[in-house]
């Protein structure tokens, strides 16, 4: 029995929520274990569409224990929306199904209004955040000021910490020009919403290591890519969570001799939301046809995706950065009818080769991707669910890649449809 990490091994936004899905039927718990809800997931079952932000993509299935770990920051109100409304296509969801860390960070209308302001003040040099408070959550966690999941169970404690956060917020608020948070109002949503919340409230990391013990099968879900990690990324174009696989052990609470097989979803080319250097993206037809196919837009903000040709270079280095045993490759079908693929083997920066992406702003701005071309297929590999249905260049193709990054391909999606998988190693079974 194999435990299994499912983190991006991009920007984001590789198909994580349909991988996760597909090998949820095969596990017995699904964690969330970093992020918010500015992650969203996509999944399509049936033909019916099922968008999640918070909740880990299990939650369609009604026989798995889904759980949110304390390495997420949670909006609960967003939360309790987000519930309702997969409620309200059909997938029934109670304290039984769903358990959340009791140690987990809650996110606060005032940290959305300090996210939207800051971004606002930077003008162009804006970073790209949704403006949902991720940030500032992460950063009230971090100065130990943070209102917990727990803290709303003891409500004669909770003023006390409202006044500590307010009294770093408020003055934020009045430096950016902006309306100051009334405590009492602040209370009084904290106190209705603690009845709601409560119930769902659990020692998560007690939990997990009970399934374990008892053989269970569990499946981590990571959230955004490792190109977002705040330390391993692209800095400061970044989330504000570690997004590595290392994060899991941390973000649950289960230790990481339980991290047994790490698998990067990995799209078939390159995209990347907000700002932040891109050395293969495409200003061209071939952008926009990617763009349009593979319908490259957010799930939680609608925003358009930048999209550029595969980066080798960039999930290689991705690969080493979290011990991936395999990836999954999505959208190969996207790429169908383009007569010529091009791979970005590595840069060229200042005039010289570098094979990895640096952590210098400087220097990853100036990277220019060096190419080979490979050549393209005529054929649509859409649905395809075997090896013999491929064409034999995509399968060339995938080759490449698994040489260039230094990793095989474990599992392989054809649509967003979850059977169009082929599965060549099953994960749970290493």
């Amino acid at each position: 029995m194999t435990n299994v990490v499912v983190i991006g091994s991009q920007w984001g936004d590789e198909g994580k929520g349909k991988i996760v899905d597909w090998l949820s039927e095969r596990a017995d718990v699904v964690v969330r274990f970093q992020g918010g809800h500015n992650a969203g997931h996509t999944l399509v079952i049936d033909g019916e569409v099922f968008k999640l932000s918070l909740l880990p993509s299990g939650v369609v299935r009604s026989d798995k224990l889904s759980m949110i770990g304390n390495g997420v920051v949670i909006d609960p109100w967003a939360l309790l929306e987000e519930i309702d409304r997969i409620e309200e296509q059909g997938v029934k969801l109670d304290p039984s199904r769903l358990k959340i860390a009791e140690n987990a960070p809650l996110i606060l209308p005032l940290h959305r209004t300090l996210d939207r302001a800051r971004e606002e003040a930077r003008g162009k040099a804006k970073i790209g955040t949704t403006g949902r408070g991720i940030g500032p959550a992460y950063e009230d966690k971090t100065a130990r000021r943070a209102i917990r999941v727990c803290d709303l169970a003891d409500l004669d404690s909770l003023g006390a910490k409202v006044d500590e956060l307010l009294v770093h917020h408020n003055a934020l608020l009045r430096g950016f020009g902006q309306e100051e948070i009334d405590r009492d109002e602040l209370m009084q949503l904290l106190e209705e919403l603690a009845p709601r919340l409560l119930p769902y409230a659990a020692t998560v990391w007690r939990e997990l290591d009970e399934a374990r013990r008892g053989g269970k099968r569990i499946l981590f879900e990571g959230a955004q890519g490792i190109m977002l990690d705040v330390d391993h990324g692209t800095y400061p174009f970044v989330t504000s969570s570690n997004t590595v696989s290392g994060s899991a052990a941390a973000g649950t609470g289960l230790g990481p001799k339980s991290l047994e097989y790490v698998l990067g979803i990995t799209k078939a080319y390159t995209t990347r939301v907000g700002s932040g250097p891109f050395p293969t993206e495409l200003d061209d037809e071939i952008g926009s046809l990617l763009g349009e196919r593979g319908r490259e837009f957010g799930t939680v903000t609608g925003r358009q995706r930048r999209c550029g040709w595969f980066d080798a270079g960039l999930v290689r280095q991705s690969v080493k950065l979290s011990g991936m045993d395999g990836i999954a490759l999505t959208k190969l079908d996207v790429l169908d009818g383009i007569s010529e693929i091009k791979l970005c083997v590595g840069y060229k920066i200042n005039g010289e080769e570098c094979d990895y992406l640096p952590s210098s702003s400087a220097l990853q701005a100036v990277a220019e991707p060096v190419y080979e071309t490979l050549e393209g297929w005529s054929e649509s590999t859409q649905g395809a669910r075997s090896w013999a249905e491929l064409p034999a260049t995509a399968i060339k193709y995938i080759r490449r890649i698994e040489e260039l990054i230094e990793a095989p391909v474990t599992l392989l999606s054809t649509s967003p449809e979850r059977d169009d998988t082929i599965m060549v190693r099953d994960p749970f079974s290493v």
